[in-house]
């Protein structure tokens, strides 16, 4: 039997190849684990009727040449990718019963490639949390250890490669909802530069800060998802036709004669305080043993970035309130008609107050009247245009700090996953994306690798950000490095 815990899709797409396994083989085994644990783990909101046929299908593209190095994977996807004919609710009431239209890009990609798209991931609704605890379909449980949560937002893509319902997983990262969970669940996580990957058919939250990236269990595997859904497009305005290229300080040309140091920056000052001890111990353990794989550290200052996390819960907000006008009860979304006017006619502010209240749940709605304020008349100048002249700052900022080291390296997050209900304060929440808003804020691409496990067996993960760009050579850091970690 296959042990799809364990197997990556290297060795899977290698074995299909060589005639070993078949897709159909792997679809089965991942169809084992998701009836033995989803209903307790809550990772699929559903699982598609479609899967065995499209590994049928793919079984053929391999049979007859055709197949890329993801035909006949098993993918999982977050539940705010449109797939055409399936549901695409955002784990949201308000969406509960749409349907798509057409594919995302990236599903587009997916498919041409002849991935096998297993089923839609829970998630925090309209990916606005860090634990996955605000779904309205209930939370997704840490396959770890599920009293605790699997992190957020895409919680449910990365509980479903762990639990070996799937062999990789697309999530979104807005501010850490990638790598965050990717950290909590022992895995690979990866946002790419902004643009890199298109968001044509994601439900947008903040428009100007998602991506959308890959979960898998190693580089090679989060590597080879990667390059399938990158690319131009031409529906995304913010879609960049950037050449494959691997970032020079760290892979020179063959034949170049280079001999560049690999340089990593830590900014200390952003250590100092509500980082859990063993997170601390963990990163410091790990800044030894890339000392020891021949790399340079160097200490670094990061003076506006440390006002990141301030910067995106203005931004972000501001975004999520303009993203979900639309979904009022009459254009979109859930309509719940209002009381009945003298003329017998429902009014239509009260149809627009049950829809949105029924409609969304409490984090979304926190987030859309915090980020109606911000953009009101009085309070724009005072926060919205402050926030974004903070967000050049911040971006100005990474450019000089790349000229001097090729990555920025800090623990992915403050601590390992925690408890249902233990961060009942919202700001408390909020703190757990302090070292992965900057990488959003300033647009670069940022990968989370497994660094080891705390006393309690829970994972502990490190996260690289580099220059805009560097994506390449983000997968190749962690190759390097696996063998010392």
């Amino acid at each position: 039997m296959l042990n799809i815990k364990e197997l990556t899709i290297k060795e899977a797409g290698d074995m299909m190849k060589r005639g070993e396994i078949t897709s159909v083989n792997l679809v089965s085994a991942c169809f084992k684990n998701i009836e033995e644990k989803n209903k307790e783990l809550n990772i699929f909101l559903e699982v598609f009727s479609d899967v065995l046929e499209q590994a049928k299908n793919a079984d053929e593209m391999i049979k007859n040449g055709k197949g890329t190095r993801i035909t006949g994977i098993p993918i999982a996807i977050k539940d705010n990718m449109l797939i055409m004919g399936k549901k695409t609710s955002s784990a949201s009431k308000m969406l509960e019963n749409y349907t798509a239209t057409y594919d995302a890009f990236v599903i587009k990609k997916l498919k041409e490639a002849g991935a096998v798209l297993i089923g839609r991931t829970n998630m925090d609704e309209f990916a606005m949390g860090s634990s996955t605890e605000n779904s309205a379909y209930g939370p997704v449980k840490n396959p770890i250890d599920p009293s605790r949560v699997p992190g957020g937002s895409s919680g449910g893509s990365a509980a479903a490669v762990v639990a070996g319902m799937a062999l990789g997983a697309l999530g979104s990262d807005t501010g850490g909802s990638i790598r965050q969970p990717a950290s909590f669940c022992g895995l690979v996580g990866m946002k790419p530069t902004y643009g890199m990957v298109s968001r044509s058919g994601l439900t947008a939250m903040s428009s100007s800060l998602d991506q959308i990236g890959p979960f898998a269990k190693t580089s090679e595997d989060a590597e080879i998802i990667f390059d399938c859904i990158k690319g131009y497009d031409e529906m995304d305005s913010t879609s960049i036709n950037f050449p494959r290229t691997r970032f020079r300080g760290v892979s020179p040309e063959p034949g170049s004669g280079e001999d560049l140091k690999k340089i990593i920056g830590i900014p200390w000052d952003f250590l100092k305080e509500g980082v859990d001890i063993e997170v601390l111990e963990n990163f410091k353990n790990v800044v030894e043993k890339f000392k020891k794989a021949g790399y340079e550290i160097k200490d670094i200052s990061l003076p506006y970035s440390k006002y990141s996390l301030a910067v995106y819960y203005i931004i972000m907000p501001a975004e999520v309130s303009t993203n979900l006008s639309r979904l009022d009860g009459m254009r979109y979304g859930l309509r719940k008609e209002g009381e009945n006017l003298p003329t017998g006619k429902a009014g239509i502010f009260d149809t627009y107050k049950k829809s949105r209240s029924l409609g969304f749940g409490p984090e979304t709605r926190r987030r859309i009247i915090l980020g109606t304020y911000v953009l009101s008349h009085g309070y724009y100048d005072a926060y919205y245009n402050k926030a974004w002249k903070v967000r050049r700052a911040i971006m100005k900022e990474f450019q000089e700090i790349f000229k001097d080291v090729n990555f920025v390296m800090t623990p992915t997050t403050p601590t390992p996953a925690f408890k249902f209900g233990e961060k009942k304060d919202p700001l408390a929440m909020y703190l757990c994306d302090i070292f992965t808003t900057p990488a959003n804020i300033a647009g670069l691409p940022a990968i989370s690798i497994p660094s080891g496990f705390s006393s309690l067996g829970l994972p502990f993960g490190i996260q690289f950000s580099g220059p805009l760009f560097s994506d390449e050579s983000l997968f190749a850091i962690e190759k390097d490095l696996r063998d010392n970690i």
